[in-house]
């Protein structure tokens, strides 16, 4: 109407939820598997930021392009170079896993967005990326990233028995699902050991890195427990069903809001997909993997999931079957009841 002013449009990068994966060597299918099980239930629309070596980019492109136009739709996607900023690339790339130390980087590289939720590749979404995006919204003040404990048990946990180094809490916190606020993180100036004013992300890491390298196993995330070790109020830590691996349940059940809640988020860390230790962590990374995008998902991802299960009963996990299908049936029910309303309200006659 005249006189009135209109409304700016948020730009869709503030739109969409924005997912970071960082993929090197044999990791495209997993990467790939990850992505798949987001876009299967997420709601908002996904931005994928995919970090990768230039000889996986053809491929991630190509795989991408084969899925249906109903899921490719949901989501938009940049692929990126592996790229350092700051110190020699190469110890960077051999710190632990290949590439991993390139989460650290996200913030600076990242520029244009605000917050961001970073996944390791051997992550699977048992409900929609909506539910924990939402923690954002929970941060205090001060807190500017969210990551769930290492361990529930201190006694047992690795940090608190061998650590050589700072780390966060009394068990230290996993790296491989981390809520970022990136807006935050790129402002604030950390407190450290090498300097007592503070430095910024980007100033921090090298030195950081030098000063502690001889004492660090798990690279980049031994970084973030230090960095959060100095810095704790920065840190919003989430409930284990947010980062759930085999730690959990293979020497017994030990993640009470799995127990309460179901898994929301896998993590099939050691390789547990690709091996037999873990009957558990693999069936449900087979059945998302061959669940073909246009079926019915109770009748080709539900049944086929409860059918692999009971091959798993023999161990310690695969007893606690209603921890891992209670999330992924809650979503499944939910997805079908958006779908009914929809095509109801579509063909309503007044």
């Amino acid at each position: 109407k005249p006189g009135e002013q209109k409304r700016a449009k948020e730009p869709s990068s503030v739109q969409c939820m924005h997912l970071a994966v960082v993929a090197c060597g044999d990791r495209l299918e997993e990467t790939l598997i990850m992505l798949k099980s987001a876009v299967l239930f997420s709601n908002r629309r996904l931005c994928f930021h995919i970090f990768a070596e230039d000889s996986l980019k053809p491929e991630f492109e190509k795989k991408l392009k084969e899925w249906p136009s109903s899921y490719t739709k949901k989501f938009d996607h940049n692929i990126y170079p592996i790229t350092f900023s700051v110190g020699n690339a190469q110890e960077w790339k051999k710190l632990f896993k290949p590439c991993a130390a390139q989460r650290l980087f996200l913030p600076v590289i990242l520029k244009d967005v605000d917050s961001l939720l970073y996944v390791d590749t051997d992550v699977l979404f048992l409900r929609p990326i909506d539910d924990i995006w939402r923690t954002l919204k929970e941060f205090n003040s001060t807190q500017l990233a969210a990551m769930a404990p290492e361990h529930e048990i201190p006694k047992i946990g690795w940090y608190s028995r061998f650590a050589r180094h700072p780390y966060y809490g009394t068990t230290g916190v996993n790296s491989g699902v981390m809520l970022m606020n990136l807006t935050r993180i790129r402002s604030t100036q950390f407190k450290n050991s090498m300097i007592p004013s503070g430095l910024t992300w980007e100033e921090m890491l090298y030195p950081l890195y030098q000063k502690y390298k001889n004492y660090i196993t798990w690279g980049d995330q031994d970084l973030l427990n230090i960095i959060f070790s100095f810095n704790p109020e920065c840190l919003y830590v989430f409930p284990c069903q947010w980062n759930y691996r085999p730690d959990h349940c293979m020497y017994g059940s030990n993640c009470k809001g799995a127990e309460e809640e179901g898994v929301s988020i896998l993590h099939g860390n050691r390789g547990v997909y690709h091996d037999d230790k873990q009957p558990t962590f693999k069936a449900l990374y087979e059945v998302i993997r061959d669940f073909p995008f246009e079926d019915n998902l109770f009748q080709s991802l539900y049944y086929p999931l409860q059918s692999k299960f009971l091959e798993t009963v023999h161990t310690l996990c695969g007893r606690i079957p209603q921890v891992f299908l209670k999330q992924i049936e809650k979503t499944m029910k939910k997805v079908y009841e958006n779908r009914v309303i929809v095509y109801l309200g579509a063909n309503h006659r007044y």
